[in-house]
């Protein structure tokens, strides 16, 4: 999936949460993780302790078009410097720790995050290496866990899929991601009398085809095809294209009777 602008303002402005990965093992995790947070508007970032050292060309190349994320990246060499700032902590690890600590939701814990992020706190999430995941010790800093309801057959999520599913719950949070948009390419939804005229006009030749038979169920065939009309959202092209098919049809056969056995 594509749709980059480069003209568009580069985010969407505003304080954020940071995304903070604990000794990332592979360069181009770190590149992958930078992507999927810029994505969906997010620019701070901190790694603690990674192997390949930093910078890393690799992560760089991974990036791609992210690379401003790396540009201001934090690196520090233990997660205390890394999380010394912060009010409140989530950490996303997998599996239990047996450390009594709540346990939410992606949804849930941008949901907090932005409401605490509004009051003018820091917070920042946690993220542990490829292979292993988060330690007890990074855990029992974070004030509460991240759990994804994942298959649990198999609940791996490698360091970017993780990174980008709190990432697109912060972006949902926003209020600016609509549910349902309808795109009418440069045309305008139907008025209410564009409709009935389109109604009458099908009914009008309908009926000279003798489609509404037998004569005792006319009516509820009529009301039938009001409702189904009345369910479509229609453009006014729409309208003039239906009108369309209905004279090309009637015209093509004028005389066409329904059988009546």
């Amino acid at each position: 999936m594509s749709g980059t602008d480069h003209a568009k303002a580069a985010d969407w402005g505003g304080p954020q949460p940071a995304i903070v990965l604990i000794a990332p093992q592979m360069g181009e995790n770190i590149g992958a993780a930078a992507r999927a947070m810029y994505n969906f508007g997010l620019e701070w970032m901190r790694i603690v302790n990674p192997r390949d050292g930093w910078p890393n060309q690799k992560a760089v190349t991974m990036a791609s078009g992210a690379g401003r994320v790396l540009d201001q990246v934090s690196v520090t060499q233990t997660t205390d410097e890394a999380i010394g700032d912060l009010n409140y902590i989530f950490a996303t690890t997998a599996r239990g720790r047996d450390l009594t600590k709540p346990v939410v939701s992606p949804e849930r814990a941008m949901q907090q995050a932005r409401a605490m992020i509004g009051q003018g706190q820091k917070v920042g999430i946690l993220f542990g290496p490829e292979r292993s995941g988060l330690n007890n010790d990074d855990i029992a800093r974070a004030n509460a866990i991240i759990s994804v309801p994942v298959n649990p057959a198999y609940g791996s999520l490698n360091l970017a899929q993780c990174v980008l599913l709190l990432a697109y719950e912060w972006r949902r949070q926003t209020g600016e991601v609509v549910p349902e948009v309808l795109e009418l390419a440069g045309s305008h939804p139907a008025s209410n009398i564009e409709i009935q005229k389109l109604t009458e006009h099908m009914e009008q030749r309908l009926e000279t085809t003798g489609f509404f038979w037998p004569e005792h169920k006319a009516e509820s065939m009529i009301l039938n095809l009001r409702n189904m009309i009345s369910r479509m959202p229609l453009t006014d092209a729409d309208v003039r294209i239906m009108h369309g098919i209905i004279r090309a049809l009637s015209d093509k056969h004028p005389k066409t009777k329904f059988p009546k056995n």
